[in-house]
């Protein structure tokens, strides 16, 4: 089955679907959205993207993220991927959004218009271990020291996402 990204201006309005994979060679902006779910203790749940990932396989990045279908909102859609990810699901809103652009080394270009949405949950992860290689819980402050030491073990739009999420949550 064909999987289709939602096309999108700078100011998240549409603009037509196109073909995932081809919207990543062409680097269109198209519509995400990326979920950090903190426990009750203030600690992240990260995840380890698969291996088997198109790009950024094996980083560790937020704890779901992904893309709506057409004619799916965006929230409805982080539901549905928490589920699918992460195995459970949980009460979240949107905290802000942002665009970046960041080209890969396989020659895909990752040009999203991500919405960021943040809960908190005290549950735990069933991963599907299509999606997800691995899960940590980790206090903010563990996840700056490693970002600082060694950022490339970190997915781009989590460590430009990184210190608007730490202020939102201490807001709550």
């Amino acid at each position: 089955m064909e999987e289709l990204v939602i096309l999108v201006d700078d100011q998240d309005k549409e603009t037509g679907t196109m073909e995932k994979m081809q919207a990543h060679v062409e680097a269109r902006l198209h519509r995400a959205f990326s979920v950090f779910i903190f426990n009750s203790s203030g600690k992240l749940m990260l995840q380890q993207r698969s291996l088997s990932k198109y790009h950024s396989p094996g980083l560790w990045t937020n704890t779901c993220c992904s893309h709506p279908r057409p004619g799916e909102r965006t929230l409805d859609a982080a539901h549905r991927r928490m589920v699918e990810e992460m195995g459970f699901d949980c009460d979240f809103t949107e905290a802000f959004s942002f665009i970046y652009k960041a080209p890969f080394s396989n020659e895909l270009t990752e040009h999203e218009y991500d919405h960021v949405f943040i809960g908190i949950s005290d549950k735990l992860p069933q991963i599907n271990e299509d999606e997800v290689a691995a899960f940590r819980m980790s206090k903010i402050e563990t996840i700056r020291e490693d970002m600082n030491r060694d950022p490339e073990k970190y997915t781009i739009w989590f460590r430009i996402a990184f210190d608007r999420v730490e202020d939102y949550f201490r807001s709550l």
